[in-house]
């Protein structure tokens, strides 16, 4: 019987830490936004964390009046060296590789999407 509920309780522990590791730290896809970097700034209440947003311009589908459009891309740095670059950066237009999570953790960062590495600057 105490066998039995030990095995039970390692498979309830594996499949929570798997589920854990899957929302938190598997890298759900990563790639290379382009635009003009708006501010990078250092904030929060508890976990202190660097949050930035990058302002891409474009077109709609149609060439309508009013058909310029643009995205904000929120985004999270865990690297102090590279938060502090990109907060000299701000107004430039740049291009930054990012990983995107299931969930954000706090003291990542608020947002699913992580820079991890600046690759240019216009």
């Amino acid at each position: 019987m105490k066998k039995i509920i030990a095995i039970i309780c390692a498979v309830v522990v594996l499949v929570l830490g798997g589920l854990f590791y899957y929302r938190y730290y598997f890298v759900f896809g990563e790639g290379v936004k382009a635009g003009t970097l708006n501010y990078c700034t250092y904030k929060g209440y508890i976990f202190k964390t660097y949050e930035g947003v990058v302002i891409q311009e474009g077109f709609k589908g149609s060439m309508q009046k009013g058909s310029l459009q643009s995205y904000e891309f929120k985004f999270s740095v865990e690297d102090k060296e590279l938060a502090d670059s990109l907060m000299r950066l701000t107004g430039r237009s740049v291009e930054l590789h990012y990983k995107e999570y299931i969930a954000p953790i706090p003291w990542r960062g608020v947002s699913e999407f992580v820079v991890d590495s600046l690759i240019s600057v216009r």
